[in-house]
């Protein structure tokens, strides 16, 4: 799919490397001026074949497209390796990039009514009053 897609121009500046995070860090312009927009899939692999480095260690982020489009502004971290990158990003970019897994909610509806449940109780009952009410009684 990339091939029949548009050439887009990537420019990085302010480059640093980060030794005490393990990374190297850099803004990233991205020109496209025949295209809505690229995806960070991409924008990984172009910086991780510029950079010499693996994809699953290029991290884009925060991209935003000016206004009239055809040029997008982000930033984007390489991890010198997997274990410096699981230490010091946010789980959230760990939960996108599939290095964890998300965690398992509830639906809001059931949270509020446990937590109304619970105010009703003082100590360790708070514990029992969490479970949902039998359907019996």
């Amino acid at each position: 799919m990339a091939d029949a897609a548009p050439p887009v121009t990537i420019r990085t500046r302010k480059f640093i490397t980060n030794r005490l995070l393990a990374r190297r860090q850099f803004v990233v312009d991205v020109l496209h001026p025949s295209r809505a927009n690229v995806s960070k899939a991409e924008l990984a692999e172009k910086l991780a074949a510029m950079y010499k480095a693996d994809k699953a260690r290029v991290v884009p982020f925060g991209f935003k497209t000016v206004f009239g489009g055809g040029r997008s502004t982000g930033f984007a971290l390489i991890y010198d390796d997997e274990a410096s990158q699981r230490k010091f990003e946010p789980k959230y970019r760990l939960i996108r990039a599939g290095l964890m897994d998300a965690p398992v909610k509830t639906n809001r509806k059931l949270r509020k009514e446990r937590k109304n449940r619970a105010k009703k109780f003082r100590g360790t009952k708070k514990a029992k009053a969490a479970e949902p009410p039998k359907k019996g009684k």
